[in-house]
């Protein structure tokens, strides 16, 4: 069967970032909103996280596996991960010296996603920097303060407010040009919402529609996921059938899995499957890759060498039971040079 073109017209949109796939995506929040909690949830990890304000100071950062269940059916040992990055919190002021100053937002330049973490429970062992609960005020008070960190660059942003009709036309070469500057909110945002384990559970919290409207009008296709970091770490104290007895007796599931799989996908990252006797590996691209650049993750060689690429998707090896059924079955397929690989199950 020869190389197939149907991808061959597609134009994949400009991608504003970083290029390449070792990314990562950084917890952005007011002090005590529960960002370390989260990222000891989220990484299985110990970082301080205690109940006063500028607890982490120095970045903590872990890597955390991207949940599938295609992995358990192929028996895959080498997933694809989100490496995840927990920063000091911001206060309002900060880009003006207040807090701790500044200095930190070099963490948030060096991330390329954003987990926008705020606080929607009470709590009144746990203090909050602005002395009350006010999710809307929290997430408004981050956002002057990333626009504030990129007030000294307002002179190249004027030029570079000029080629913004050539990015809408696609022109990748000016978007490289945009890149080089890692403008702070330019950063692709996820918004989490701490709530209690008793809202969560019962899906029932004052501020949510109110936060999805503010999303909806300021950030409009940004994902908000709700989250119970006090039920996540009760989860992970837990032995694994406990954990699941807690979740059917509650009617509830952790969020992590969502979390994850939504970071990974705002910084534009997607994977492919190689699989052989005795390794499945899921290999790491930019969306809008093409096979030759794909081929390039397993091997160098594959790149330059490219002729073809020889493709099934996983419901159909699930389906038929194995590549060879799968080839009987007129499923298997072989893919040329614009091909833009795909992650469908």
């Amino acid at each position: 069967m020869p190389p197939q073109k149907g991808g061959d017209g597609i134009k994949p949109p400009p991608i504003i970032g970083r290029f390449g796939t070792s990314l990562k995506i950084g917890i952005v929040g007011l002090p005590n909103v529960g960002k370390s909690t989260f990222f000891n949830v989220l990484t299985n990890s110990q970082a301080s996280a205690e109940n006063f304000p500028f607890c982490t100071i120095d970045p903590n950062e872990s890597r955390v596996p991207v949940p599938d269940e295609r992995f358990d059916f192929l028996s895959s040992k080498i997933p694809a991960f989100l490496n995840v990055v927990d920063i000091a919190g911001l206060v309002k002021g900060a880009h003006n010296g207040q807090g701790l100053g500044n200095a930190f937002l070099s963490h948030f330049s060096a991330c390329d996603g954003i987990f926008h973490l705020t606080r929607a429970f009470e709590d009144d062992d746990i203090t909050h920097v602005e002395e009350s609960v006010d999710p809307i005020r929290d997430i408004e008070i981050i956002h002057e303060e990333l626009q504030g960190g990129d007030k000294k660059l307002k002179p190249e942003y004027d030029i570079m407010c000029k080629v913004k009709s050539w990015v809408i036309d696609q022109k990748n070469l000016f978007i490289e040009v945009l890149n080089k500057h890692l403008f702070l909110t330019s950063k692709p945002m996820v918004y989490l919402v701490n709530l209690s384990e008793k809202d969560y559970i019962r899906k029932k919290n004052k501020w949510l529609i109110k936060i999805k409207e503010w999303v909806d009008k300021y950030d409009p296709g940004a994902l908000v996921i709700p989250f119970s970091g006090a039920l996540e770490l009760k989860l992970q104290e837990l032995s694994a059938e406990e954990r699941q007895q807690y979740l059917e007796a509650n009617m509830t599931q952790s969020a992590l899995p969502k979390i994850i799989k939504a970071g990974f996908a705002a910084l534009q990252l997607k994977y492919f499957f190689t699989a052989g006797p005795d390794e499945v590996c899921a290999r790491i691209i930019r969306k809008g890759t093409k096979a030759p650049q794909a081929a390039g993750k397993i091997h160098t060689d594959f790149e330059k060498g490219f002729i073809m690429a020889e493709v099934m998707k996983y419901e159909d090896f699930k389906e038929e039971g194995s590549e060879n059924a799968v080839k009987a079955a007129g499923k298997y397929r072989q893919q040329g040079r614009n091909y833009i690989v795909e992650d469908k199950k």
